[in-house]
């Protein structure tokens, strides 16, 4: 019976720290090794493998499409091993985490909080949710550890995610009034979606007024399908019943926000790295499915229709002069 190789974990992540940052010499120098050690590392997994993980790509290296392979599985196991370790360290850790959350990426909490809570089944989680502005703030101030939130990128912690499509959204049923200026539904003053919005029908010298204000994004919803108005905001989690597009009834595109995971600088613990990683993760599914709703939205001349029933619904025709 042939003996199986076992492939070294340390060299597996100093090809994936080598990946990430675009060289051997560079994760050498973040590795805190010399650059012959690195080196020898890939040549012996190489060895281990029967294979060439490597091709020269002008004065650089690239992967082979077998290294591409590699480094997928690398990634995996190295998850695995770092999963296994915070599951059993975690058991005996207690203490403290807070995290904030913006609205309207309140849907991917739920997986985030089980994955956290099985890993650290001792610590006690304080949730806040409110809005982008005041999470922001808090985090500057160290009132809790991890906060998303849209926009806000300049902050000195913050780290962009991804970016979002800005939109306007309105009931299925809902026709501009005729002459009068443009109904809008809004979140408070500070929403970074009404201001976003306001900025831009004062650029292009669009008449509007206030018709709904909310402090909630519940009270906000029902105000569109209420019929009360139209808002801007991104296609997250639209409820029923709305449809939404970047010029709906040729109102100004409104451009993208960039959605930015924000750390205290006073957090600095492993069970703060592991929620944090979490949260990345998952931010980067929502962000897909949001990729995925925008393609959608492009077949169908620009607008994503998430009413109930597709029944007697008439063509919504823009009225904006």
């Amino acid at each position: 019976m042939s003996v199986q190789t076992n492939l070294d974990l340390d060299t597996l992540r100093t090809l994936s720290v080598a990946q990430e940052l675009g060289s051997l010499a560079q994760a050498a120098e973040q590795l805190g090794r010399t650059p012959s050690a690195i080196s020898l590392q890939m040549k012996r997994l190489q060895d281990d493998l029967g294979i060439v993980l490597f091709r020269k790509d002008g004065r650089n290296l690239a992967l082979t499409e077998a290294g591409v392979v590699v480094l997928d599985y690398a990634r995996r196991i190295l998850a695995l091993n770092d999963e296994l370790l915070d599951t059993m360290q975690g058991t005996s850790i207690a203490g403290n985490i807070s995290l904030g959350c913006t609205q309207d990426f309140a849907s991917i909490l739920p997986s985030v909080l089980s994955q956290f809570s099985l890993l650290y089944p001792r610590m006690q989680i304080e949730l806040r949710i409110e809005g982008n502005a005041a999470l922001a703030d808090a985090v500057e101030a160290s009132q809790i550890d991890l906060a998303v939130v849209i926009g806000h990128e300049g902050r000195a912690a913050a780290q962009t995610a991804g970016h979002l499509d800005l939109v306007w959204i309105a009931a299925s049923g809902f026709a501009l009034p005729q002459d009068q200026p443009l109904p809008l539904a809004a979140l408070g003053p500070q929403c970074i979606f009404r201001r976003r919005a306001i900025r831009h029908l004062d650029e292009r010298e669009i008449q509007y007024r206030i018709a709904s204000s909310s402090p909630s994004l519940d009270g906000l919803w029902a105000s569109l399908l209420g019929g009360l108005g139209v808002t801007a905001r991104t296609v997250l989690n639209l409820p029923d019943g709305l449809i939404a597009s970047g010029s709906l009834y040729g109102l100004p595109e409104l451009g993208q926000l960039p959605v930015t995971l924000q750390r205290s600088a006073h957090s600095d613990s492993k069970a703060i790295d592991r929620m944090a990683a979490l949260l990345s993760q998952s931010l980067k599914l929502a962000l897909a499915s949001h990729s995925t709703q925008k393609a959608r939205a492009h077949k169908n001349n620009g607008v994503i229709d998430i009413s109930a029933s597709q029944a007697g619904k008439r063509k919504l025709r823009s009225t904006m002069r």
